[in-house]
């Protein structure tokens, strides 16, 4: 389709028609304040031929190393056919399905995404997906706190032990919503959610319990104790989760005795490769009885008058996705790419073999703990938790320099914990899945012992 310009004469027409006198007058909801921001810091563009030669550099420096980070984004194997099949143009350039006579496509797609969601999650109903986890979370407290529909049931209940990326991206549109987030401590001795503090900070003013699984630092929680916890208090619970994990332990619509009212999470597990941060997308799942609170898209299937099937967005008005202040939601698009490819990786894989991935991912995370805590210098301060496919490791040298060392020998070798917890100094967060080997995990341990016993820290030989 060829791009026509609107003319002089055209945009005089519309403006016209549409009754004002000019095109600012379609932006007067942006507060003057934001109008005229400085653009001083922003550099200026450069060559294709320059982008592409800074882009190798970047992707030289990264080289081919050994990977044990996780902390929210994870090392799957993705078969080839599912981003062969996601790159072909009807999908790669597809537009926002308006229009269904001409989506039925990507509407069945998004519809099948949807279904496969809700089944991984034991849940009623499912949208089409959000930015990402973090801010899938914070849409799951502002859903939540429709939900209440009370003005003095304005706080949340959020776990310390939840991505401190997540809980700063909540933090941040949520507050703006004045909506208050209360820390819940953890157990130090076990990383999980602490009942006991727990307990006391539930109030008449609380709207709902954030419940991971598992948490930030990989540690599998009560969920079934925290569930019935919100049940009893009259509070909504809101699941966020891990969704390869959930292949494998129990669903949020599963947990307690008549499971979790939302759950939401990242995707990026299910198909999407690790890419510099992105993009990736966000899920959200709930109850039948919340759909109308529901954020994001949501497509449904239906009839003709032939009675054939068919697929179009379905329960949401059109403000929802074009006018910001008149939504239920801060959502106008969803990451239709990225679903696309978690679509054909379930579909490839099936429920078993997402269940061998974690399966598998467990293991080799248990293996991987064996190995490294049989190093001298090296414990667990979680010991008596149980966990998924990442494991909290204290070190008895400073962990960024460690990690230092290891990158020099071509290993990244987890995420330095002190930053967010600084109780938890000289602490490292790791992680492996199905494609790590036993011998890249017994490489991991050797190389650690290497730099614990034999390493240089700042021109001084350790002991």
């Amino acid at each position: 389709m060829p791009f026509v310009p609107h003319t002089e004469q055209d945009i005089k027409e519309m403006l016209e028609t549409i009754g004002i006198k000019n095109i600012e007058t379609l932006f007067d909801e942006i507060p003057d304040s934001l109008r005229h921001a400085s653009l001083e810091n922003i550099p200026s563009g450069i060559s294709e031929m320059e982008l592409g030669r800074l882009a190798r550099e970047r992707a030289n420096k990264d080289g081919n190393m050994l990977c044990f980070i996780g902390a929210g984004a994870y090392e799957h194997h993705i078969p080839a056919a599912v981003w062969d099949v996601t790159a072909r143009g009807e999908f790669y350039t597809a537009y926002t399905p308006y229009q269904a006579e001409a989506s039925q496509g990507s509407l069945q797609l998004i519809y099948e995404f949807q279904t496969m969601m809700a089944n991984l999650m034991a849940m009623e109903v499912s949208n089409a997906s959000l930015y990402e986890g973090a801010s899938a979370l914070a849409e799951a407290i502002l859903m939540a706190a429709r939900l209440a529909n009370k003005k003095d049931k304005s706080t949340i209940l959020i776990p310390r032990n939840i991505h401190p990326h997540y809980r700063q991206t909540v933090s941040t549109i949520v507050s703006q919503q004045d909506i208050k987030l209360i820390d819940v401590p953890y157990e130090k001795d076990t990383g999980k959610v602490d009942m006991m503090e727990l307990k006391k900070l539930v109030t008449s003013e609380t709207a709902a319990l954030v419940v991971p699984q598992p948490n930030f630092f990989g540690v599998l929680e009560d969920v079934d104790a925290l569930t019935d916890f919100a049940r009893e208090h009259a509070l909504l619970s809101i699941a966020v989760v891990n969704p390869m994990a959930m292949a494998l332990l129990k669903p949020p619509g599963q947990w307690g005795k008549e499971g979790a009212d939302i759950a939401c999470g990242e995707g990026q597990p299910l198909g999407i490769p690790l890419a510099s941060g992105g993009p990736y997308y966000g899920f959200l799942c709930s109850k039948k009885v919340h759909v109308r609170q529901m954020p994001g898209r949501i497509v449904g299937r239906t009839v003709d008058l032939e009675g054939r099937p068919g697929y179009v967005l379905t329960l949401q008005a059109r403000e929802q996705h074009i006018r910001r202040a008149k939504a239920t939601s801060n959502i106008c698009t969803n990451q239709g790419l990225m679903v696309t490819a978690s679509t054909i990786y379930m579909s490839l894989m099936g429920p078993l073999g997402l269940r061998r991935v974690a399966a598998a991912s467990h293991q080799h995370t248990r293996d991987m703990y064996q190995a490294l805590t049989a190093i001298r210098g090296v414990q667990a301060p979680f010991a008596a938790s149980t966990f998924f496919h990442e494991i909290v490791l204290r070190i008895n040298q400073p962990a960024n320099h460690v990690l230092e060392e290891l990158a020099k020998r071509g290993i990244q070798g987890g995420f330095a914990l002190a930053e967010f917890y600084p109780e938890l100094g000289n602490c490292l967060l790791l992680c492996a899945t199905e494609t790590k080997t036993h011998d890249d995990i017994k490489l991991l341990a050797k190389t650690l012992n290497d730099v614990l016993h034999n390493g240089v820290f700042n021109g001084d030989k350790v002991a």
